[in-house]
């Protein structure tokens, strides 16, 4: 089978790279050019790249540098500075995911005659019984990255490939190391890719939209801070609302970015007992009834009961949680928390 690897100059897809080849796969490394200014976070600095090229090289595979700089503004850059300028908290690796690394570089491998596209993401693809294609959690919990590919559907899943998806991330190191892969010991990324460590999402933003402040008030609309760019609060943030210290722990339930008001409380305040999820995308069949709910790439999903109306889903959930921030992903599983049904956006 001729694989298109999706190569980001991480141990992860160095392996992939590497089993693929091990199975007998005619494989071709891609690495795919992002994001064209500063990073040193992520995976798109130069580094990244040249990491990616020189261990294609010591597996003697052929690698190809795609540019895909204009469509990762257009779906990943822009709308992320866009939600935060309407007070939202978008989840950009997600849509880097969806709209760039599973659409474009598939229609690239296509295009250039390759069966399937593999890439090193800590995910599965099984099979049910009666054929359909199931996407399912990574082998290892700690490093499972179901949450953030689960906008594929049966025509993507059939063209992919998670090599290492099977492994524990210490296996994964241990071969790389076993042919002294330069990529053995890197640390794995863990911000976004372009947003550097020095500047931070204030630099970012700041050079990109203007920032406004704040009032900060309590839940019965008294003043009790201010904030210097409402843009840069989140629901469930603690820190950095001008609060004053000792007091009780307060959370922000609540930014209204027109008003340029933020309301904290306490704990109990954020709690919900739903939420309205849209642009809704299933791996196989739309479902409703009881599922487990994850919200964050990490997080501990948790039972609710869903009921959908062609992409929007109402979730609620059999014991109140927090509040999710609009814009982040809503992912649902199945009740043994092993296969992914689909996912959409929180909208408040």
């Amino acid at each position: 089978m001729k694989v298109m690897c999706a190569m980001s100059g991480g141990v992860d897809s160095s392996v992939a790279a590497l089993l693929l080849k091990e199975a007998g796969h005619e494989v071709v490394g891609v690495t795919m050019k992002l994001w064209g200014g500063d990073s040193d976070t992520g995976c798109c600095s130069v580094s990244d790249v040249d990491d990616a090229r020189r261990v294609a090289q010591q597996l003697d595979i052929d690698h190809l540098v795609f540019n895909f700089g204009d469509d990762f503004n257009e779906h990943v850059v822009d709308p992320y500075v866009q939600a935060h300028a309407a007070g939202v908290t978008p989840n950009p690796c997600i849509e880097c995911n969806r709209s760039v690394k599973f659409a474009r570089l598939a229609e690239r491998a296509d295009l250039l005659g390759f069966d399937a596209v593999a890439t090193g993401h800590h995910a599965n693809i099984g099979r049910t019984a009666d054929g359909r294609l199931t996407l399912e959690r990574g082998h290892d919990d700690k490093k499972d990255q179901s949450y953030v590919v689960h906008m594929l559907d049966q025509a993507q899943l059939a063209r992919t490939m998670f090599p290492v998806g099977g492994m524990d991330k210490t296996d994964v190191r241990a071969r790389a190391a076993e042919i002294d892969l330069r990529t053995a010991d890197k640390p794995d990324s863990q911000d976004v890719c372009f947003i550097t460590s020095t500047g931070g999402r204030t630099t970012f933003l700041g050079d990109r939209i203007e920032f406004r402040p704040a009032t900060v008030v309590d839940t019965t609309g008294a003043t009790v801070g201010r904030v210097e760019s409402v843009e840069m609060v989140t629901v469930g943030q603690r820190k950095g609302l001008g609060l004053p210290g000792g007091g009780p722990k307060r959370y922000v339930v609540d930014v209204n970015v027109p008003n340029q008001v933020v309301t904290v409380g306490d704990d109990a305040d954020l709690l919900r007992a739903g939420v309205d999820v849209v642009a809704t995308t299933w791996i196989d069949a739309p479902v409703d009834g009881d599922v487990l709910v994850q919200c964050s790439a990490h997080g501990t999903p948790m039972p609710a009961t869903i009921a959908t109306a062609g992409t929007d889903v109402s979730v609620v959930w059999h014991d109140p949680q927090r509040r999710i921030a609009p814009g982040q992903s809503v992912v649902f599983y199945d009740l043994a928390n092993l296969r992914v049904l689909g996912g959409g956006v929180a909208t408040g």
